[in-house]
């Protein structure tokens, strides 16, 4: 296949505009800088929120493009990065829950990461890009870097003297019980976690994204100095729960003053498995009695401080990202490397009575999406197209003047990258299986299946067993953007409810 290039268009794929010698154009191909961030929800100052402070995230938007409706491909983390990194949707993976090794269902996939080795890069890695418990050797040309002295899930780190009793009082619990294997069992670490927020007055690498990211800028040094072209991936474990954050960041925020959600309440005509059950949040030891959102709302007290936790969190991974731009600029890199910065999906915050992600909601669906690239003319711009994750493995190949792989999902958003108003695809798609803890009351499966238009959310849950519909939701975007009531159920919508599963049916190929 040919490589692609922009036509009668400014941004042309950075490796054309290079010499013509194969060796010359591997290595002046761009590098490529790829943040991922943990639970991030498209709560930010680019994002238009004045209230997070999150002025280095910011400054790369200001050198970049913010795509303000990109949608990630499933709400919680295994599946959205595994369809993000291969660029297939989670149906073609057959990767849809927690607890599934992509290779498993999929040995034979072309990630992002192993592709461009194939095409020449150097790729590397350090923190969260694939879910944490299933790493892919495949994807790097060394193995994935794991900073010392900290745990196999470093999203549980604490360092209060606290926290650390109280995880060793569980340990030894759990041991007493027969249950030491769940200690020791990579799907089982979670099970050491204590409170769900922390703050202590501590340096910045007593976390585990300052530590990685001290790593990462003596990284780029190294890299800097390569033969080849690097790609680099980053992936932040804030603002994931626990909410631990250094003291420096809380003090960013006064409580008392955090805005809550403004939509507190279940959704009108809402199906029961359309709501999470805070099982993530309930799974800490300070929050084992909160109720599920169908039984009722966390206290304000508890809610402050959760929304408290998350915004810290926020501004201290927003500050290690501040450090590997200032490292990118120190080292001469800013001129030839590519930088994508995502979240792997929206996380509620007291929205519709809920916490943490794992539904089909627009809050959960919707995350953050920006892409700097050298010399882009419409930097600084945002492009309100609606943009799906399975689109960025495509989008870096051809800025990179490579070929695009035969059978991707998604769709090179460079003609977005020239201009924020083209012409582009009608609806972004996706899905969640709730499933196993995450079951709602009734105790069954459910897969949920749903399409974004402008206008319009719709959604189907099917009965994963019996495959049979089970319910469906409409939202119109235009009078209901945070989707407060479900019009499927109204007469006077039949005819948008055919269209939508008409369109539902045709993007996920169902019968």
């Amino acid at each position: 296949m040919k490589t692609r290039l922009v036509q009668t268009s400014f941004l042309v794929p950075i490796a054309a505009l290079m010499g013509s010698s194969t060796a010359t154009m591997e290595k002046e191909r761009p590098n490529i800088l790829f943040i991922a961030v943990d639970d991030l929800r498209p709560e930010l100052g680019c994002y238009g929120n004045e209230y997070v402070i999150s002025p280095n995230i910011d400054r790369l938007a200001r050198s970049g493009m913010v795509f303000s409706n990109a949608y990630c491909q499933s709400a919680v983390c295994n599946p959205s990065r595994a369809s993000l990194m291969t660029g297939l949707r989670p149906d073609s993976l057959k990767v849809w829950d927690l607890k599934t090794e992509m290779r498993s269902v999929a040995p034979a996939v072309m990630t992002l990461p192993q592709y461009l080795i194939q095409q020449g890069y150097f790729t590397t890695t350090v923190g969260k890009i694939f879910h944490n418990i299933f790493p892919d050797s495949l994807s790097w040309s060394e193995p994935e870097m794991h900073i010392k002295g900290f745990p196999f899930d470093p999203d549980a780190v604490y360092f209060s003297d606290e926290n650390l009793a109280l995880m060793e009082k569980r340990k030894r619990q759990a041991i007493a019980n027969g249950n030491e294997k769940k200690f020791i069992d990579k799907l089982g670490v979670w099970y050491l976690k204590a409170k769900v927020t922390e703050c202590v007055d501590a340096p910045d690498n007593a976390y585990y994204d300052g530590a990685q990211t001290d790593y990462a800028v003596e990284k780029l040094k190294e890299l800097k100095k390569g033969k080849k072209p690097f790609f680099f991936a980053i992936g932040y474990y804030r603002p994931h729960l626990p909410f631990n954050a250094p003291k420096k960041y809380w003090d960013l925020y006064d409580r008392t003053k955090i805005p809550m959600a403004t939509n507190p309440y279940l959704p009108a005509n809402m199906p029961s498995m359309a709501i999470s059950n805070n099982q993530e949040v309930k799974g800490y030891i300070d929050c084992r009695t909160l109720p599920t959102a169908l039984n009722g709302a966390l206290s304000e007290d508890t809610a402050r401080l959760l929304k408290h936790g998350y915004y810290a969190s926020v501004s201290y991974t927003d500050a290690q990202v501040g450090r590997l731009l200032d490292a990118l600029e120190k080292e001469g890199l800013t001129k030839n490397t590519i930088i994508v910065l995502w979240g792997d999906h929206g996380w509620k915050l007291g929205e519709h009575r809920s916490w943490a992600k794992m539904t089909n909601f627009e809050i959960d669906t919707h995350a953050p999406l920006i892409i700097s690239v050298p010399g882009m003319k419409t930097k600084g711009k945002s492009t309100h197209k609606l943009v799906e994750f399975v689109d960025i493995y495509p989008s870096l190949c051809e800025l990179a003047g490579l070929p695009v792989p035969h059978g991707l999902a998604g769709k090179s958003t460079v003609p977005l990258l020239n201009n924020p108003e083209a012409s582009w695809k009608p609806a972004a798609y996706s899905q969640y299986l709730r499933e196993g803890g995450w079951r709602g009351p009734d105790g069954i499966t459910y897969m949920g299946y749903t399409v974004r238009t402008e206008q319009f959310r719709y959604v189907e849950w099917y009965n994963w067993d019996t495959h049979e519909l089970a319910a469906k939701e409409l939202y119109d975007h235009r009078t209901d953007h945070e989707e407060n009531s479900n019009i499927a159920v109204d007469s006077a919508f039949a005819g948008q409810v055919t269209d939508m599963a008409g369109q539902l049916r045709k993007g996920f190929k169902l019968k």
